[in-house]
């Protein structure tokens, strides 16, 4: 046995495993049962859990997409290249602190007496705080702050493999810049794109910290609902349950990405 495969069977492989049994364990008795999984799909507030989920993935992913584009493409185009390494090192400094510390600086900012606000009420835009921090557009802001800065270096990577004979060649035939990016540039980035997003979607869907510091209990996720069979109920069998549900939600959209992918190598 490889240790590599030593590694993936010790820390993932028996995990799993031992998450599927307890899955079709019986909270009380510990006799074999498939109610775990039947209680997210009768349970109407497990099903908006998932929801909600999806939601915030999706709009993260998009947002941190669109957002990290273009300053890879700033990075990788328009910084020089001696400039280049501390370009990279400043736009990775968020990762230099710890993942609690940034969601409650963000709670600070977003906060009711933070920075936006006594910004916004002292310039006389607006007579009352607005309600920032606890809401869902607080978490989106966290991950996404967190989440362009990975992106970021996935697509500046991306970038900088890409000739500059395939733009001569597309200037050679007439193209112009916006032409070649949207016909060259682009398609030849996506790739790279799709598996920076879905290393976001991974994260994003499976992060217990940010919802729950910047969130709060307004709206619930399924890290959160996990969390909560743990530390309230105790009910380790259905938290399994839901973890694994989460987990099928991963696989498939690995799945599609995957298909994805080897029909734009075909």
């Amino acid at each position: 046995m490889t240790p590599a495969l030593g590694w993936t069977l010790l820390f993932f492989v028996l995990p799993f495993i031992a998450m599927g049994f307890s899955s079709l364990t019986a909270h009380e008795g510990g006799g074999f049962t498939l109610s775990n999984y039947s209680q997210f799909f009768t349970n109407p507030s497990y099903w908006q859990a998932m929801v909600n989920s999806l939601q915030v993935t999706a709009i993260v992913t998009l947002l941190s997409v669109l957002l990290a584009y273009p300053f890879a493409w700033i990075l990788a185009e328009q910084v020089p290249e001696r400039w280049q390494r501390l370009a990279l090192m400043l736009a990775v400094l968020p990762f230099w602190t710890s993942y609690v510390v940034r969601s409650y600086s963000w709670l600070l900012v977003l906060a009711q007496n933070g920075v936006i606000n006594r910004a916004l009420t002292g310039s006389g835009l607006i007579a009352e705080p607005l309600q920032l921090a606890n809401t869902r557009l607080a978490t989106v802001t966290g991950f996404v702050h967190f989440f362009v800065m990975l992106l970021t270096l996935t697509i500046f990577a991306n970038l900088k493999q890409l000739s500059p004979s395939y733009r001569k060649a597309a200037a050679d035939l007439g193209a112009g810049p916006v032409r070649t990016f949207l016909h060259v540039i682009l398609p030849l980035t996506l790739p790279g794109i799709m598996v920076g997003a879905f290393l976001t979607f991974v994260l994003c869907i499976g992060d217990y910290i940010t919802p729950q510091i910047l969130g709060g209990n307004n709206e619930l996720l399924m890290p959160q609902l996990v969390m909560m069979q743990i530390g309230r109920r105790g009910d380790f069998p259905l938290a399994s349950a839901l973890s694994i549900i989460l987990m099928a939600v991963v696989t498939v959209a690995y799945l599609a990405c995957a298909r994805w992918l080897k029909i734009e190598r075909a």
